[in-house]
């Protein structure tokens, strides 16, 4: 799909494309997303930060004003769509990771969604979920009020996104279909990187067992029935987990990722093994500098580090990128997968071009490779802009293996 805003500014576009698939599940208005693209700068964090920001606070504001006049509906869809819009607003900010505009920011995105979540029937409900010596927040969603367990999806976002946006990334459209849906932020995700200081581990089993251990817990659970989805970078995560946690029924990897380690070495110009050693080396001048000329180069690049430095716990582009070739699939994980496994893939894939494949083809499980193309408008990453679509084709498999 050709950019309908920053042409020359692929981070810019892909993020505006983004807000532009959340229409569909009440995270945008088509109108709003335009105008606020129209006067954001290309390449200017401030300038995204604060367009996003106030649009955010204009429609959240409407929203305030509808629930004091007692419009329950306009108030929910209003909250939603502030939600999404402040979670915009900070995505850049992160290089420094003190800037006092990312909390504001977040914290204003949560409460939005809490807000909406309250209007819904039945309740969206947030949740504590108990992990090692502290919590991990999610919400549970159920499509109606009784206790009869359903096919249950524990889901969750992937490098940079929040439990709240999974809402628009398949959580609604899992609810519509009958299934119970828990949702959460795990280590070096929002929620738990901003307020509790947790980073991300690539052992993604010791997260989700004990979410899983509290899902049983929870009303209109199936513990027979529990698929675990993961977003982006969660399709690293979630095939991770069923690995060593064999009470999964069902994976969902939208997209599939195999290996970490060939996207944090793909751009420099030797070969992976010397890649590693110098990545991991306590001191390397020569490929810090490297790094830094491919940061200069490419805003895709300098996104992706500057949030990774922030989400890892990490102070340098060359240990942030270290620390990426610990997550992968490899030396036979992929081939314990016991459970049926559906891995996505995207035409025009802008971060993990060809993963997806290759995960597949390490899987000896049973096994399907979705791909979605250009001609469906569904070729960018995570299928952002063809949400109705890519989740639509989800479900119907996903509804096959859980019955």
């Amino acid at each position: 799909m050709k950019p309908l805003f920053f042409a020359d500014h692929p981070s810019f576009w892909y993020e505006t494309l983004r807000s532009f698939g959340h229409i569909a599940y009440g995270g945008a208005d088509f109108g709003e997303v335009v105008t606020t693209a129209q006067r954001i700068t290309a390449g200017d964090y401030d300038s995204w930060h604060d367009q996003w920001l106030a649009t955010a606070d204009r429609v959240a504001e409407q929203a305030d004003t509808s629930l004091a006049g007692g419009h329950r509906v306009s108030a929910r869809d209003g909250f939603l769509r502030a939600s999404n819009y402040y979670r915009s607003a900070e995505f850049f900010l992160h290089g420094d990771a003190a800037d006092p505009r990312i909390r504001h920011a977040y914290d204003a995105s949560v409460a939005a969604f809490r807000r909406a979540a309250e209007l819904f029937s039945p309740v969206i409900e947030p949740v504590e979920i108990p992990y090692e010596d502290t919590t991990l927040p999610g919400y549970l969603y159920r499509p109606d009020d009784s206790d009869l367990p359903r096919p249950t999806i524990v889901m969750f976002n992937g490098f940079d996104g929040t439990a709240e946006e999974m809402h628009f990334f398949g959580a609604a459209a899992a609810v519509e279909r009958g299934y119970t849906v828990l949702v959460f932020d795990g280590p070096g995700q929002p929620g738990t990187r901003h307020r509790q200081g947790l980073t991300f581990r690539p052992d993604w089993e010791s997260v989700v067992t004990p979410v899983l251990d509290h899902a049983v817990t929870l009303p209109g659970v199936d513990p027979e029935r529990m698929a675990v989805f993961g977003l982006s970078m969660g399709g690293y995560l979630a095939p991770r987990a069923a690995v060593f946690d064999r009470r999964i029924a069902a994976v969902v990897a939208l997209d599939g990722v195999f290996d970490l380690g060939d996207i944090s070495t793909a751009f420099l110009s030797m070969p992976r093994e010397e890649a590693e050693r110098r990545l991991r080396a306590a001191q390397d001048p020569e490929l810090d500098a490297l790094l830094a000329e491919g940061m200069a180069a490419s805003p895709t690049l300098k996104w992706a580090v500057e949030h990774g430095m922030f989400a890892m716990g990490v102070d340098s582009p060359r240990a942030f990128c270290a620390a990426y070739l610990d997550y992968h699939l490899r030396d036979g994980l992929a081939e314990k997968i016991a459970c049926p496994v559906l891995v996505c893939s995207a035409e025009e894939d802008g971060f993990f071009q060809g993963q997806p494949e290759q995960l597949y083809a390490h899987l000896t499980c049973e096994k399907t490779l979705m791909a979605f193309t250009d001609e469906e408008g569904a070729a960018a990453h995570c299928q952002s802009g063809a949400q109705r679509l890519a989740l639509s084709r989800v479900y119907d498999w996903l509804d096959g293996v859980l019955g």
